[in-house]
């Protein structure tokens, strides 16, 4: 299996790991997302993309990724159901991931941290809605036996498309690490079993290597980067540069 990523939210890549699957690793640099080799692999230009050359298929978008690799490869049901009931409910909670937990943890973090100016308004309004999705999880884990998982009994990976991103809560939420999951104790405890797992510890690991190679920072841009759009800036003139340069060749 080939993963096309740059390290900075290694949730394809846990998947991976969790189901024993071989891969390779392209590391793309964020500035190269927009252009080929990318973007004739995923025409958003956009990171994860996989490519399976058991089956020959392309899959980007990672709720699709995800969906892809419990289908095909999760012939155990290590992290999922065959029963309705249960694979439904799974299904239900991936989308709640990437429509209603994924863009709003993003949101607030970059209106924390990457808009060009502060705007009060903004940051209060996607750190409301951060705890709000935070406060719906803890809500039904209450409701669950110990130890608590969204669907049946056992973690699946319902579970596991969380975790990135609750993962830095603490820099999208603006506060300290320890405080982070405050007023969401369930919720705690249930992430730090999932970031206890071996096969998301390997993750982070090869997430720090990748973004140390490419001297990235938390965020995925260059280490003294000010704002996005100086970042943007930079990236507009070294490619004016290279245009100029190639055409001087002509």
């Amino acid at each position: 299996m080939r993963l096309a990523d740059y390290g900075i939210l290694p949730l394809a890549l846990l998947f991976f790991e969790e189901l024993g699957l071989p891969y390779e690793i392209e590391s793309i640099r964020f500035e190269n997302i927009k252009q080929p080799p990318l973007t004739d692999i995923n025409p958003n230009g956009r990171v994860p993309a996989i490519e399976d050359p058991n089956t020959g298929i392309t899959v980007w978008e990672t709720g699709a990724i995800i969906q892809y690799l419990i289908k095909q490869y999760d012939t155990e049901r290590l992290l999922s159901y065959d029963s309705l009931k249960e694979y439904t409910q799974c299904s239900q909670w991936l989308f709640f991931q990437v429509s209603g937990h994924g863009p709003f943890v993003g949101q607030a973090g970059w209106f924390q941290h990457l808009h060009q100016e502060k705007l009060p308004s903004a940051i209060e309004r996607y750190v409301n809605e951060v705890r709000r999705v935070l406060g719906v999880l803890e809500s039904v884990l209450s409701k669950k036996p110990a130890p608590q998982w969204l669907v049946g009994d056992r973690i699946t990976y319902a579970d596991l498309s969380f975790l990135p991103w609750n993962e830095r809560l603490d820099v999208t939420l603006g506060v300290p690490r320890e405080q982070m999951f405050d007023g969401f104790p369930i919720v705690k405890d249930w992430h730090e079993r999932m970031a206890s797992r071996l096969s998301w510890k390997k993750c982070m690991e090869i997430r720090a290597r990748l973004m140390e190679d490419q001297g990235l920072d938390w965020h995925g841009m260059p280490k003294d980067t000010k704002s996005f759009q100086q970042y943007e800036a930079d990236i507009a003139a070294k490619h004016a540069e290279a245009n100029k340069a190639a055409a001087s060749k002509e």
